[in-house]
């Protein structure tokens, strides 16, 4: 038994089989499943390589705690303190290997519909030389010659691409309140039980926004000053009140008669924790105060004391990053989300209501149980067609990657970024979360208001 999961790990590692996780009490896995996760840790690896790298603390810690560090750096020739492997530039080129990495396998497996070509088996196995291969590249990057012009080059790129892998998630919000509300209404016609589920879900959200608007206008708003934080809550409010207004309208309704309030309920919601985040990353305001003394302002004062231990905050910022990304990389790879981007929707006559809505029907992905080829802790569940666009799948990954170097260097304010810095405040990432919270507003009225402007068009949502 021993020899024949020795085995079949080395497939996984070295061939084309899927991998099984290394464990044998574990249950039975997925091979579409095991595949992304094996392609999100390698993800999540590099990901901490960078934080790492922004951290001034880490740095210093290594110089203290390792010996004869001085002289490894000066071996390896990235300086006296290994200055070369710290700070942006070096989350830059790290950053680009990975993203050549994502971008390579996104072209390498460009229309794979069947799980049984060769480019299939690459995607699927082959996991320890690709791990070689994305190590490779990250390491190369750091001999691209003419550093200065790469760097600068690289940082529109990345800003481009940051702000694609944004405007994706905000789609797929929008999306995916859209599919919410199909899908419960499609209950109703043989439960009139979902009309309470749809009634209780829509008033819970809009007592969530209007909640968050009050708590927000208590903590982040003063008698006397905070004007700019005062005109954003207002403007947000407003915006969530428009949305609600518009899509419940008769003219959006007769031509679109699944709208309603839970769609504006849930980007409602959305848009308040849009603008909790931004004013949660915006600088702090000091004033003088009666004696003299220096003082914030606009900002709640239990706040303060989480910047002060460095260790936390680079524990929290890390793994909220990740998590933040790693969600909303896998959760924007399904087949019905790379659908919905390219405008294919199931038709509302095939929807079957369910609460765990945003998971297909039991069977939908996988093939009967006794026609499922089964291997050492893998069910190849793709024998028939692939459950996932593999290239999408690399291409979202590809735009996380700029994603993450934009936001580990802090967007625009890179040259003084260090990841203990990831909660005290920055322009760039207020006004970029600002400027998410209005296009997501914008892109779900114009699904409303598409089918008046385009009426001899078809919209389906």
């Amino acid at each position: 038994m021993s020899a024949q999961c020795c085995a079949g790990q080395l497939a996984c590692c070295c061939g084309p089989a899927g991998c099984s996780l290394c464990c044998g009490c574990c249950p039975k896995v997925r091979q579409s499943r095991t595949t992304r996760f094996m392609y999100a840790l390698y993800f999540i690896l590099v990901v901490f390589l960078c934080c790492m790298m922004m951290s001034p603390t880490v740095a210093k810690q290594m110089k203290e705690h390792i010996p004869f560090f001085e002289d490894i750096c000066k071996g390896i020739k990235a300086g006296d303190t290994c200055e070369t492997l710290v700070g942006y530039s070096a989350v830059y080129r790290v950053c680009f290997g990975m993203a050549c990495f994502f971008f390579l396998f996104c072209l390498l497996t460009l229309k794979i519909n069947t799980s049984k070509g060769c480019r299939a088996h690459i995607h699927n196995g082959f996991w320890f030389f690709k791990l070689l291969l994305l190590g490779a590249m990250c390491s190369g990057a750091f001999f691209i010659p003419d550093q200065e012009t790469f760097l600068k080059a690289w940082r529109y790129v990345g800003a481009f691409g940051g702000f694609i892998f944004i405007v994706i998630q905000l789609l797929l919000i929008v999306e995916f309140a859209h599919k919410w509300n199909k899908n419960w209404t499609a209950g109703t016609a043989t439960n009139k039980l979902w009309y309470a589920s749809l009634s209780l879900v829509t008033l819970i959200m809009y007592s969530v926004a209007v909640g968050g608007l009050i708590v927000m206008a208590v903590f982040y708003t003063q008698k006397v000053g905070c004007m700019e934080n005062k005109i954003l809550l207002g403007l947000n409010g407003g915006l969530c009140l428009l949305i609600s207004m518009v899509a419940i309208s008769p003219c959006v309704q007769n031509r679109q008669p699944h709208s309603g309030l839970l769609q504006s309920g849930l980007i409602s919601c959305y848009v308040m924790y849009l603008t909790f985040s931004a004013l949660s990353s915006k600088p702090v305001e000091v004033v003088l105060d009666e004696h003299g003394k220096n003082i914030t302002i606009c900002v709640p004062d239990f706040g303060q004391d989480l910047y002060r231990d460095e260790n936390l905050v680079i524990t929290l910022g890390t793994i909220l990053l990740i998590g933040c990304i790693l969600y909303s990389c896998l959760t924007s790879t399904t087949r019905s989300s790379s659908d919905a981007l390219q405008g294919r929707y199931a038709a509302p006559e095939l929807e079957v209501a369910r609460c765990c809505f945003c998971f297909g029907p039991d069977g939908q992905d996988t093939e009967e149980p006794q026609n499922v080829k089964e291997g050492p802790r893998v069910i190849y569940d793709e024998k028939r067609g692939t459950v996932y666009s593999y290239s999408y799948f690399h291409f979202v990954f590809f735009l996380a990657s700029l994603y993450v170097m934009m936001t580990v260097t802090n967007w625009f304010h890179y040259e003084s970024a260090s990841i203990e810095t990831f909660f005290s405040g920055s322009w760039s990432i207020f006004w970029i979360k600002m400027a998410s919270c209005w296009v997501c507003v914008l892109l779900y009225l114009w699904t409303l208001v598409a089918p008046l402007c385009c009426p001899s068009r078809q919209f389906s949502v």
